[in-house]
């Protein structure tokens, strides 16, 4: 057995600042030693387990750390798919972990602060927490007290019957009395199959600027509908709905992004036309006269192509034969327009539309025509040049 050479500072300093930083086997191959002896010596040195020696934390310590019971398979489609979690794979010998940076999970957690419930996160259990944290902790705190997340029990479904049956309460009105988010009554009224239903708000109340410029400053704060709902004294679902509306998404992680520093408004997205339950009702009629005017302007420019005539769509209706055989003096107002069935041509397939059948399309018959010429011109073309000469 030979002699086995000895560590120096310099070796010692590296092991110690690396490990946990940089794989086992390229601190071995650095120092030029086997991997169990780089083992034995961090025993030594009471170095302690090599994921718990760097800058990062496993994905399951940092679950246990937020809250977060149950498996992680939902958190990879929502967390790392969906919304881009920084999660990173870390290799010790032949063991394959996740882990997370503690650095890059600040900035991700930023963005996305209503993913986790800060009140069930200890203070500093993962370092030095941002200025943020503490806000929204608070937040969370307060949200936790006012509205119950625990499994509904069979007295709760009872009372929710109960009021409904009452048919005078609306939606924040049941919240208040069951301690429930508005989006958890209505699923609960739909699980248990349900036929009574809360009474709908009076809509008829319009926003005021104030309001609005409330609204996205609380947005910007990261509060809950429900907290939004107490402020502003208007039902979660409401809030909601305008949230959607104006920014096509009720993720307010996702809207507090597109909002950045401006206020309520800015930044919207652009949206169809055609998504109506997306457009204010200023925009609506905006999106009406619109219409109308490329209406106006559409028939006057088909007016002025059919020569100003008042049966603009004749060539493409059966019922006319020099005149209109329905008796209709204009075709704007027409309930017999019939539209005049398509055919094919039997010589090259094309489309064609005409109110007589036919076997083949005008172009085709000025094809044969020319052909027939041709083909005569072979045969006959010679002989009455003789003839003529």
């Amino acid at each position: 057995m030979g002699k086995q050479r000895n560590w120096t500072k310099e070796e010692l300093d590296y092991l110690q600042d690396n490990w946990g930083a940089v794989s086992v086997e390229t601190i071995a191959a650095r120092l030029n030693r086997s991997i169990e002896a780089i083992k034995i010596k961090k025993d030594r040195l009471g170095l302690g387990a090599f994921l718990d020696s760097g800058e990062y934390v496993t994905f399951n310590q940092l679950l246990k750390a937020l809250g977060i019971t149950g498996g992680s398979g939902y958190l990879m489609t929502s967390w790392v798919k969906n919304r881009g979690f920084p999660i990173k794979y870390k290799k010790v010998l032949k063991n394959k972990f996740k882990v997370v940076y503690l650095k890059d999970f600040w900035k991700w957690a930023e963005k996305n602060r209503s993913m986790i419930n800060w009140s069930k996160v200890e203070i500093g259990i993962l370092g030095e927490e941002p200025p943020w944290v503490l806000t929204q902790r608070r937040t969370d705190f307060q949200s936790c007290v006012k509205i119950k997340t625990t499994p509904w029990t069979k007295g709760e479904d009872k009372h929710l019957h109960d009021l409904l049956k009452q048919f005078k309460y609306n939606y924040k009105e049941l919240s208040t009395k069951l301690q429930r988010s508005e989006g958890a009554i209505q699923r609960r009224i739909n699980d248990l199959a349900l036929k009574e239903r809360p009474i709908k708000a009076d809509n008829q109340i319009k926003w005021t600027e104030d309001e609005y410029i409330q609204l996205g400053e609380m947005i910007k704060q990261r509060l809950s509908y429900e907290d939004m709902s107490d402020r502003l004294g208007k039902s979660a679902k409401a809030i909601r709905g305008k949230v959607y509306t104006m920014y096509l998404s009720e993720n307010l992680d996702k809207v507090a992004s597109i909002i950045g520093k401006g206020k309520w408004g800015d930044n919207r997205p652009d949206r169809k036309i055609t998504l109506h339950n997306c457009l204010t009702s200023e925009e609506r009629a905006q999106v009406k006269s619109g219409l109308t005017k490329i209406a106006v302007i559409l028939r006057e420019q088909i007016c002025k192509h059919y020569e100003g005539s008042e049966y603009w769509q004749r060539g493409l209706c059966e019922n006319w034969d020099d005149r209109c055989l329905a008796g209709k003096s204009t075709c704007d107002f027409c309930e017999s327009f019939i539209r005049i069935k398509p055919q094919y041509c039997r010589r090259c397939g094309a489309e064609f539309y005409k109110r007589n059948k036919q076997d083949i399309c005008d172009l085709c018959k000025v094809a044969r025509k020319k052909q027939h010429q041709r083909k005569w011109m072979a045969l006959y073309g010679e002989k009455r040049k003789k003839e003529v000469i």
